[in-house]
């Protein structure tokens, strides 16, 4: 029986995979035009698994090196000979791969591994493998993995621009060289080429300036999902409605593939053991699923936090978004933020900073929350206090939820002062809430209203939504323009009941909870 994977690579008969020939196709496209490329995505996002696929979709037409610097030492890196011989060594441990040399080939690349002389260079190699490309009865693609084990090296900006040599020649001259170069790893190489080559003895041009963009979206699609689950669902017979479930596994993850697979996997290995399959594959079984993942602090999560820890300054940026509203524009050459998006992190839209997806931006909240908690937890233990007061019959009585809030913030801070900002209030509230749902529910902040003036927070509890809009109070007139959007955002919901909660700097303002009918919905507002 197939099993859901997030270690390594995946196999079709070992593992459920979304369907990514599409894609595959795609980059076959570019290797049948003869492209020199990267292949830059995060850590975990599919890259080895999309370069086996790749290998099987080229091999009829083409004979295809597909190597892996990880397997190349560091002290093979450092120097020319060593380099030469451990990149040799690389088709010896590859029988299939050997097996395809010509004799003449075999011969030379055999004495290069064995030669303890400082005469095996890296351009008799690349000789050798052109010549190589001359005799082959099918032309020869080159794909290198793990190119990011090359950092630092003093010899991988030469290896770079021999293979640029050879392409410029291919193209000006006709000399035979392979006929497509693919270098994946994390790390895009022009980041590398800069870390490692020393700028007093830097080129004019990049050695790798000859490489075409590579455009194609390797997320994971909902149709794409859908139908690793109907593969799932026809093994199982959970009675699932895959349609639901694809939708809110490209929601929460905007198809990261290692988020996907993980939360299928948490559902499928731990979810079903303490509920029944058939509801363990429902929104309720989905959301216990996101809280064990959030509650990891796994390989992909760790590499998150560590790059937050290496720029501070993008830390300082991503708190004051999403705990202040604040509107991040893009910077293609800010080095942090472009890094950030290479390891995945963020994305732009629009010429403006998001979060990748919905899963690392309640990872932030989390984070920034627990920073805020260490400095100030009185919040967080007035919340944990009062928790067992805030659920009746399985659902979460928000209205307490608020009335308790404001009652708390009056008690321990008296009135609001001119001094208050409009993030002390979102985390505190955020602090509040978070011991109340911790454990049982979740929530995340729609990034479409996530602004100065507003955010709304939405909570998935039980297979429950509650919907709480956090503002400054602006007037009547704005107030009423927030009751118009909230009425019409609970209809997207398909709800009828939300929740309103305001800053009031008014000295007359009425502070509590009340009822307001706007239509055929009931709003509670409070106010502070």
């Amino acid at each position: 029986m197939k099993k859901f994977n997030t270690t390594a690579v995946c196999i079709p008969s070992k593992h459920y995979m979304v369907d990514i020939s599409d894609k595959i196709a795609e980059i076959k496209s570019m290797v049948d035009a003869g492209y020199y490329f990267t292949i830059n995505r995060a850590r975990q996002y599919g890259k080895t698994t999309t370069l086996k696929a790749l290998q099987q979709a080229l091999k009829k037409e083409y004979i295809v090196l597909g190597l892996s610097f990880e397997s190349i030492t560091k002290a093979n890196f450092a120097e020319e000979q060593s380099f030469v011989r451990a990149f040799c060594r690389l088709f010896k441990k590859n029988p299939d791969l050997y097996a395809l040399m010509p004799e003449k080939i075999k011969v030379q690349i055999d004495n290069y591994i064995e030669c303890q002389e400082k005469r095996a260079e890296m351009d008799e190699l690349f000789l050798t493998l052109g010549e190589w490309c001359a005799v082959s009865d099918r032309p020869i693609v080159l794909l290198v993995d793990e190119v990011d084990s090359a950092s630092n090296s003093q010899v991988f900006p030469d290896f770079l621009s021999l293979l640029r040599d050879r392409y410029i020649s291919r193209e000006a001259d006709g000399i035979p060289a392979f006929q497509s170069v693919i270098l994946a790893g994390v790390t895009d190489i022009r980041y590398l080429k800069s870390k490692i080559r020393d700028e007093a003895v830097s080129k004019v041009n990049s050695p790798w300036n000859i490489a075409a963009d590579f455009t194609v979206d390797m997320s994971l699609s909902r149709d794409g999902i859908r139908g690793m689950l109907e593969e799932y669902e026809a093994d199982h017979h959970t009675g699932m409605n895959t349609g639901e479930i694809a939708k809110l596994l490209r929601e929460y993850t905007n198809g990261y593939p290692f988020l996907v697979s993980r939360l299928c996997q948490l559902i499928d290995e731990v979810v079903c053991k303490t509920m029944d399959p058939e509801e363990a594959w429902t929104k309720a079984g989905f959301e216990e699923a996101v809280k064990l993942l959030l509650s990891e602090n796994n390989p992909l999560f760790k590499s998150l936090t560590a790059k937050l820890e290496n720029y501070p300054e993008i830390k300082a940026s991503l708190h004051s978004m999403l705990m202040e509203g604040k509107r991040l524009s893009w910077n293609g050459q800010q080095d942090a933020y472009v890094q950030m998006q290479m390891y995945g992190f963020i994305k732009q839209e629009n010429n403006t900073i998001r979060i990748a997806n919905r899963i690392f931006e309640t990872l932030l909240y989390n984070l920034f929350l627990s920073d805020e908690d260490l400095k100030n937890n009185v919040f967080t233990k007035e919340g944990d206090l009062e928790r067992n007061i805030f659920v009746e019959d399985g659902k979460l009585n928000v209205r307490l939820i608020l009335e308790r809030f404001i009652a708390a913030y009056h008690q321990i801070y008296g009135p609001l002062e001119d001094k208050f900002k409009e993030k002390d209030g979102r985390e505190l509230f955020l602090l509040y809430l978070k011991p109340i749902i911790n454990g049982t529910g979740n929530f995340y902040i729609e990034a479409q209203t996530r602004d100065q003036k507003r955010i709304d927070v939405i909570i998935d509890y039980l297979g429950q939504q509650y919907i709480i809009e956090l503002k400054i109070w602006r007037g009547e007139r704005y107030n009423a323009d927030g009751e118009k959007q909230i009425s019409e955002y609970l209809d997207h919901f398909g709800l009828t009941t939300g929740y309103m909660l305001s800053f009031n700097f008014n000295k007359n303002k009425e502070v509590g909870v009340k009822p307001v009918h706007i239509g055929d919905k009931l709003l509670y507002e409070g106010t502070v």
